[in-house]
């Protein structure tokens, strides 16, 4: 066989396979996506229900505190964030009633995100504001949003498109 026939062969096989890979991906990573940060939101979730578990637990009891006008001390506050954390992460998981799971996941982010603005000391320290270990906690939070919404993208309709690929 000739070089240019093995190049030739090689290019075939590959592009069948990346055909393939691709095609596994449209179908599945958005559900994997969701899936994923499901078990985020659970873990994160069931961690503030124990004292002391969580890095981010009195942080999100101060938010809450804070966002409600001392309406809900801060033990309380705790106990929503982590029975509404572990329901996003059922209905993500389950994908079962996926639209009230998304709702409830993009009412959590404005409270989780609000510290950046709220306790900004807290989160940032030093000269160079560094992120504290509940800084990184709720940066972090940024790529769960953006990845919320590509589920809510797959949940309200669209679907993957694979454009200017074609197997050779």
């Amino acid at each position: 066989m000739t070089h240019a026939k093995t190049r030739d062969l090689f290019i075939a096989t590959m592009s069948a396979a990346e055909a393939r890979l691709l095609e596994w991906l449209a179908r599945y990573s958005v559900d994997l996506l969701r899936i994923s940060v499901g078990l985020v939101f659970l873990a994160f979730g069931v961690l503030k229900y124990f004292p002391g578990l969580s890095p981010a637990q009195d942080l999100a009891g101060r938010t809450v505190e804070i966002l409600t006008f001392g309406l809900v001390p801060e033990p309380v506050a705790v106990l929503m964030v982590a029975t509404l954390e572990s329901t996003i992460g059922i209905l993500l998981i389950t994908g079962r009633w996926l639209r009230l799971g998304l709702a409830l996941l993009i009412v959590a982010m404005a409270g989780i995100l609000s510290p950046l603005v709220l306790l900004p000391e807290q989160l940032f320290r030093g000269r160079i504001w560094a992120p504290t270990l509940e800084g990184q906690y709720v940066l972090k939070d940024i790529v769960l949003l953006s990845a919320a919404f590509v589920i809510a993208a797959r949940a309200l309709g669209a679907r993957m498109v694979l454009r200017g690929w074609r197997a050779s």
